[in-house]
């Protein structure tokens, strides 16, 4: 696998190492040893899958908080998807950025979303289906969401929006980056702000 870090700390594009033949391809798609040698430290717990009929669907963005940070490595596996990782770690150097990757079926590509860190994609085709790897159990008590179109964060989607869940359409706006991610001594990735909007359910 070949390891491209991003403008966010700690965020990674993975691409695969794929051997073809007249059958297809081989790749591998997850290894503890390359990861641990890049100093990630993964052990993923859950495997989600999600799948959007309609091209321009956007999931997001979610992430858990403190005690059950998670971290995420997704992959498309069917189709083509526009993947967004938001740093919201007050102690981070890429504290407010975010960077993206374009995920398909056909290039393997993978995004790992590091803890703290808040995760969305829109799919750039119909019928687009994500796989994600998570290193902590879904917690609803820890999950949280940001609009998708907040103009603290300014994030480049692609596509209009065609589809999107209610509650992630109508998470409230923030002023500015400090009202909900204050920076602070007492915060720290290990530790994030709790009076963020609470998400219901991570889809």
């Amino acid at each position: 696998m070949h390891f491209t870090e991003t403008t966010v700390a700690g965020a990674w594009i993975v691409d695969p190492s794929p051997r073809t033949d007249d059958r297809g391809r081989f790749m591998r798609a997850w290894c503890t040893r390359e990861f641990e040698e890049r100093g990630i430290h993964f052990l993923p717990l859950q495997a989600n899958m999600q799948f959007s009929h309609r091209q321009g669907t956007v999931r997001g963005l979610h992430l858990q908080i403190a005690p059950a940070l998670e971290a995420k490595l997704v992959r498309c596996t069917r189709g083509a998807i526009f993947d967004v990782a938001l740093d919201l770690r007050p102690e981070s150097p890429s504290y407010g950025e975010w960077c993206s990757a374009e995920l398909t079926a056909e290039n393997g590509r993978m995004l790992y979303v590091p803890e703290g860190c808040a995760h969305g994609f829109q799919s750039l085709e119909d019928n687009s289906e994500v796989l994600y790897l998570t290193s902590a159990f879904y917690a609803p008590e820890s999950c949280r969401g940001l609009r998708f179109d907040d103009p603290a964060f300014s994030i480049q989607w692609p596509l209009a929006v065609t589809s999107i869940s209610d509650q992630d359409r109508n998470w409230p706006l923030t002023e500015s980056q400090s009202q909900v991610l204050p920076r602070s001594s007492e915060n720290s990735s290990m530790n994030m702000p709790t009076n963020m909007p609470t998400k219901e359910r991570s889809i």
